[in-house]
C-alpha cells in the first residue's frame, strides 16, 4: 500500500477521551475532513508522552493518523488552538462542554461536514474570547439544527400551514415548529411561545453571527428562548442532556463576594 494511503492528516476538535488498555487513550474527535472519528493514541497516558498535552477535550489539533485494522492510530499531534481561557474558568468550561456534548449526541461517524466543523471551532473560539455566552450558545443551537436537518419551522403553522401572525403562538417539538393559536390547544405537546421570543429565533435563523449579535434581548426572553430550544433538543435526542443541569448549578451558586 502506498505511504500516502497508510497515513493521512486531519484537523480536528477533541470531543472526549477514555482510557484504553494499559497506557493508550481512545479519543472521539470531530474532524474537518472526515467528520466524527474514533482514534487511538498509543502510549498517551505515559508520563513522557509527547502527544498527551495536545489531546485534551475541546482542543483543536492537527493529527497525523495511520490506518489500522480497527481504528486509526494517532502518530503525531500538534495543537492549533488550546482555547486556554475555557480551562481557567469553570463556567466557561461548562459552556464549552455543552457545545461538545450537543455535537457528540447529534452526530455519528457518517462523513465530512465542513460547515458543522467550522461552527464548532467558531463557537469554542467565541466562548474563549469572552463573547456573550447566551448569544454564542443559542446561535450555535440554531445553526446546528439547520446543518443536521432539524431546522424548526418558525414562519408557518406546522398544523394548518398558514403563515403565522405577529402574536403569541405555540411551539410543538414533535411537529417541529410553531403552531398558531387556533391549532395550539389541540396539539398535546405544544408549549406557548411569546411573539418576542419567536421574533428573535427567526432573526437568528436568517442572520450571520455578526447580525445576530446586534439583538438586545431582555433577560425574561433569553430564559424563554433557552428553555424552548432545550425542550426541542431533548425531544429530538429522546434524552436529557447532562451539561445544562451543571450550568444551572454553577449559575445559581453564590459568587465569592456573597459568601
Amino acid at each position: 500500500m502506498p505511504s500516502r494511503e497508510r497515513s493521512y492528516r486531519v484537523e480536528a476538535v477533541v470531543l472526549r477521551h477514555t482510557d484504553w488498555g494499559e497506557a493508550d487513550r481512545l479519543l472521539v474527535v470531530y474532524t474537518r475532513e472526515m467528520g466524527k472519528l474514533r482514534v487511538v493514541a498509543k502510549g498517551a497516558r505515559r508520563l513522557r508522552s509527547r502527544k498527551a498535552g495536545h489531546l485534551e477535550p475541546f482542543t483543536r489539533v492537527q493529527l497525523q493518523l495511520a490506518r489500522a485494522r480497527d481504528m486509526p492510530i494517532v502518530t503525531q499531534a500538534e495543537t492549533v488552538d488550546a482555547y486556554l481561557p475555557l480551562r481557567d474558568d469553570l463556567l466557561r468550561t461548562g459552556y464549552a462542554s455543552y457545545v461538545i456534548e450537543l455535537l457528540d449526541r447529534f452526530t455519528y461517524e457518517e462523513g465530512e461536514n465542513r460547515p458543522l466543523y467550522r461552527l464548532l471551532a467558531d463557537s469554542l473560539g467565541r466562548l474563549s474570547e469572552g463573547v456573550d455566552p447566551f448569544l454564542t450558545l443559542r446561535y450555535y443551537e440554531i445553526r446546528l439544527l439547520d446543518l443536521l436537518g432539524f431546522r424548526p419551522e418558525l414562519t408557518f403553522c406546522v398544523q394548518n400551514h398558514e403563515e403565522i401572525q405577529a402574536q403569541d403562538q405555540y411551539f410543538s417539538a414533535v411537529l417541529g415548529g410553531v403552531v398558531c393559536p387556533n391549532c395550539g390547544p389541540g396539539v398535546p405537546d405544544a408549549r406557548p411561545v411569546s411573539v418576542s421570543a419567536l421574533r428573535y429565533l427567526r432573526h437568528f435563523q436568517r442572520s450571520t453571527f455578526e447580525e445576530a449579535a446586534r439583538a438586545r434581548i431582555s433577560t425574561p426572553v433569553q430564559l424563554e428562548i433557552e428553555a424552548l430550544l432545550g425542550y426541542y433538543l431533548s425531544v429530538l435526542l429522546e434524552r436529557t442532556l447532562n451539561t445544562p443541569a451543571f450550568l444551572r448549578m454553577l449559575r445559581q451558586a453564590p459568587s465569592p463576594e456573597e459568601t
